[in-house]
């Protein structure tokens, strides 16, 4: 099995590029987020490598850090989720974005990916759900009061401000980030308005 490759960018295709390796050329399909990364042809490479074998072919998938081949391997762990719909939700997140969205409950972001509807992002974040902290820096209380939100366990001010500042067009997860720093700074008996108010505060830093 390849692991890794390092050598000289030959060429570049629609979602692959043709490293040199002492004179062998290796055709490695990549997401199009690491292909934009990659410096010019003529000029050294390195990529952390996962290598599929089937029957028919073996086809390798690079990548720019190990973060990034570690959830694809992850992804396709999940039933309708193969190689491509993989690369393209590492094409449109960044391996920690992904992670929180994942963590968050993000479905929205999830579902920006080529190949990836509203059905398929639930079935992401549900099974992944666990496993995404490791990869996210997430505070634990903002993934606890987004957690209560989901399942609807939330106090109803902290819900209300989490929605009021969505509505106001902001992300879930900068929603509950902001919230959960405002409820640490007015406690958690502090009514929506007043949450609103320091959670905008907050995004506005």
């Amino acid at each position: 099995m390849i692991g890794k490759l390092k050598g000289v960018v030959d060429s570049y295709g629609e979602d692959f590029v043709i490293l040199d390796v002492q004179g062998v050329g290796y055709v490695v399909h990549c997401s199009a987020r690491t292909l934009q990364r990659m410096p010019e042809a003529g000029e050294a490479a390195s990529l952390a490598i996962e290598t599929h074998v089937r029957e028919d072919m073996i086809r390798l998938y690079g990548f720019r850090s190990d973060a990034e081949r570690e959830w694809f391997r992850l992804l396709q762990t999940v039933q309708g989720v193969g190689s491509k719909v993989a690369l393209g939700l590492l094409s449109v997140l960044e391996p920690e974005a992904l992670a929180t969205a994942i963590a968050m409950g993000d479905k929205t972001s999830i579902a920006r990916a080529p190949g990836v509807g509203p059905r398929l992002a639930a079935r992401l974040t549900a099974e992944l759900k666990d496993k995404a902290p490791a990869f996210a820096p997430i505070d634990p209380a903002v993934l606890a009061l987004s957690g209560a939100v989901e399942d609807r366990t939330a106090p109803q001010p902290a819900a209300d401000a989490i929605s009021a500042l969505v509505n106001l067009g902001y992300a879930p997860v900068q929603a509950s980030a902001a919230i959960a720093a405002a409820m640490k700074g007015a406690g958690e008996g502090a009514e929506a308005k007043t949450l609103i108010r320091l959670g905008l505060r907050e995004l506005a830093r």
